[in-house]
């Protein structure tokens, strides 16, 4: 049953490097609203911090994780495994906080897939343009050759799962992109879905 004082969750998915980080770290600190801080498996990059952008394991200990049933969702993503907790998503919820996941389409088919007791929001992120999205992957520091054209292959196959999305939003600038999901959160702007159809198309 859902209750009213509860936290909402708010899962916001995009292909690599299309912004969903960011979005999730201003709507975060403009909204008082919590982060889903996922374990991963990956290297950290330059810029991030243990416990504060992810929590940094080794592949034995994630699989610990997995036996235990310690995760709400998790995922392969680019050879490395990503996955949300239980304990700390369900008690920010119990305490009424909203609740951000920054995860991909196989994490927000996971958390649909359950029963729980609380409001479930889930958005799309798409970029302008596939050149764009190039850029942007570079311009983050990604320098992998190899890497990139992974990135840029995959998205292909990411981009087919937007149909599965409540909303779809196109961050061609951040702020904008920003305001339309809380407009969504708020239910003061309408959902106009023709205008994704048509931005898919020339996408793919």
């Amino acid at each position: 049953m859902l209750s009213t004082q509860d936290g909402k969750m708010i899962i916001l998915s995009s292909p690599s490097g299309a912004g969903k980080t960011t979005l999730v770290k201003k709507i975060s600190k403009e909204k008082n609203y919590k982060i889903s801080i996922s374990h991963t498996t990956r290297e950290p990059r330059s810029n991030e911090i243990d416990g504060v952008d992810y929590f940094f394991v080794k592949q034995e200990n994630f699989e610990t994780l997995i036996q235990e049933n310690a995760f709400l969702e998790h995922a392969n993503v680019f050879k490395n495994m990503y996955g949300s907790t239980k304990e700390q998503v369900f008690k920010n919820l119990k305490n009424g906080f909203n609740v951000l996941f920054d995860i991909d389409w196989q994490g927000a088919q996971q958390i649909k897939k359950q029963t729980l007791d609380y409001k479930l929001i889930s958005f799309f992120i798409l970029p302008p343009s596939k050149e764009i999205l190039l850029e942007r992957l570079v311009t983050r520091g990604e320098t992998n050759n190899e890497i990139i054209q992974m990135r840029m292959k995959q998205f292909d196959k990411d981009v087919l799962h937007w149909e599965e999305y409540d909303y779809v939003v196109i961050n061609q600038d951040l702020d904008k992109c920003y305001n339309e999901i809380i407009g969504y959160l708020e239910n003061t702007l309408k959902y106009d879905k023709s205008k994704i159809e048509n931005h898919i198309k020339k996408l793919i």
